[in-house]
């Protein structure tokens, strides 16, 4: 977790692949956690997903739960 001014932020190594299924997943992302600013970094080697919090901690475990359902891979990477 990293933290700036007042803001939390995770980041998540994934297995999603395209844009096609990023936009899907942050479509569904943004209705469940309409708190956080979510975005996918798809160049990165991780497949990075990026979740900021300006109100507080940030729920990794219903993430990686949301992420599960739609049947992708997600773990969050160390500090």
């Amino acid at each position: 977790m990293i933290k700036t001014m007042e803001q939390l932020v995770e980041v998540f190594k994934t297995n999603v692949e395209q844009e096609t299924q990023a936009i899907k997943l942050l479509a569904a992302l943004v209705d469940y956690f309409p708190a956080y600013k979510i975005n996918f970094d798809l160049q990165d080697c991780d497949k990075i997903l990026r979740v900021e919090s300006r109100n507080g901690a940030i729920d990794n475990s219903r993430i990686i739960e949301a992420i599960g359902d739609f049947g992708y891979a997600i773990e969050a990477l160390p500090d």
